[in-house]
């Protein structure tokens, strides 16, 4: 099974990956550790390489084609990324939202920065990401159509959110 999951920074794509990464015994891979592993090389921080991206689409594309390389060479596989289920041919597509408090109170524990810096740097981000996925892609990250099933993870604790999503996946 093909599971791809999306959803806003800090809505906890990536915890709730991993735990149901171990639940259902299949593996994960992220965009957004392949994002930081490119700012990485590139010297940069998050919010630099989110912009410097803007201007190059290679980033955004060899992101793209990473995952869907991935994906097309495993039958078992959960693939978290923003844009992810645009990409993937997947057997489920969930999409993750909270508010933005939460989510940058989220961060900031995470990145051990205050809350107020971090809500700055998520609604910049939020607007790179937005005009560079328009118009690298064409895509409106707004329009939540392609999604199967969408969690606010405000409302549930990470091992609830997995065991929604397995719940689900019995369904398929």
């Amino acid at each position: 099974m093909i599971i791809t999951i999306g959803g806003l920074a800090g809505s906890g794509t990536t915890t709730a990956s991993k735990i149901l990464s171990e639940k259902m015994g299949i593996p994960y891979i992220s965009a957004g550790d392949i994002f930081r592993q490119m700012a990485h090389e590139h010297n940069m921080d998050i919010l630099e390489f989110s912009e410097f991206a803007e201007s190059n689409t290679h980033i955004d594309d060899e992101i793209d084609q990473r995952q869907a390389q991935i994906a097309r060479e495993k039958d078992d596989l959960i693939v978290e990324g923003r844009l992810s289920a645009y990409f993937i041919d997947a057997d489920i597509k969930i999409c993750f939202i909270a508010p933005l408090d939460v989510r940058a109170r989220r961060i900031s524990h995470r990145e051990d920065k205050s809350a107020d810096v971090v809500r700055k740097e998520i609604r910049k981000r939020g607007e790179s990401e937005a005009k560079r996925y328009l118009e690298i892609h064409n895509i409106d990250i707004n329009d939540l159509d392609i999604y199967d099933l969408i969690i606010n993870t405000n409302s549930f604790n990470p091992e609830s959110i997995a065991n929604i999503i397995l719940k689900a996946t019995e369904e398929i």
